[in-house]
């Protein structure tokens, strides 16, 4: 009898032993794969989703930095052209145009100068050093040309003044065409969709006041 007693003891143990096995096994089951594994899933997810979308919008190369220190004094002196309209400019169509033109083109210097500066790089200095670009970038104005439209007035002005932005503008365009091609920094292909649909349009504008003439 006591052996008897003993063995059922000892197999009710057991059974109690294993049956509360189970029961934590399930308990753990549910807690790795049920809702604490789904939160922290979806927890890691969350993250790593939010963190890769600034940092692919922050990704840059070399040529955006190129397109932002090329358009910088590309853009002011489109500015410093349009500067000299007001006071010499016969025709009212250019005088609005060069109106426009500052106005499309002053945000964009600081917005490109603001890039560069997140970017660590140099912005481009202001001034003399502009000019002395001159020759390496396209559609910008030599010392000459630019004294040339400083000294122009009334409808000669118009006219020196439409030419030399249509070409300007031109150089604008491949420049952007390139960002287009080769950049990598969202935003400055986008800029340089605008800068491609704008510029191109106030080309087939100037020209077209070019044949009134």
């Amino acid at each position: 009898m006591i052996r008897k007693r003993s063995l059922a003891r000892r197999t009710a143990a057991v059974a109690a032993a294993g049956a509360a096995a189970l029961v934590l096994a399930a308990c753990g089951g549910n807690d790795d794969d049920g809702s604490s594994a789904a939160g922290h899933g979806g927890h890691n997810a969350t993250a790593s989703s939010s963190a890769s979308a600034p940092a692919s919008q922050g990704q840059h190369n070399a040529a955006d930095v190129a397109f932002a220190k090329g358009m910088i004094p590309h853009h002011r002196q489109a500015v410093e052209m349009a500067d000299l309209a007001p006071g010499r400019a016969q025709s009212p169509e250019v005088k609005k145009l060069a109106a426009d033109i500052k106005k499309a083109q002053d945000p964009e210097i600081k917005t490109l100068s603001g890039w560069l500066t997140s970017w660590g790089e140099e912005v481009p200095a202001e001034g003399a050093m502009d000019h002395s670009m001159h020759g390496g970038m396209e559609g910008m104005m030599t010392d000459e040309e630019m004294t040339e439209l400083e000294n122009a007035s009334g409808q000669a002005f118009d006219t020196a003044f439409l030419e030399m932005m249509i070409k300007h503008h031109e150089g604008a365009v491949e420049m952007a065409k390139t960002e287009q091609a080769d950049g990598a920094y969202a935003p400055a292909t986008k800029m340089a969709d605008a800068i491609i649909a704008s510029q191109s349009a106030e080309i087939e504008q100037m020209n077209e006041l070019l044949g009134k003439d």
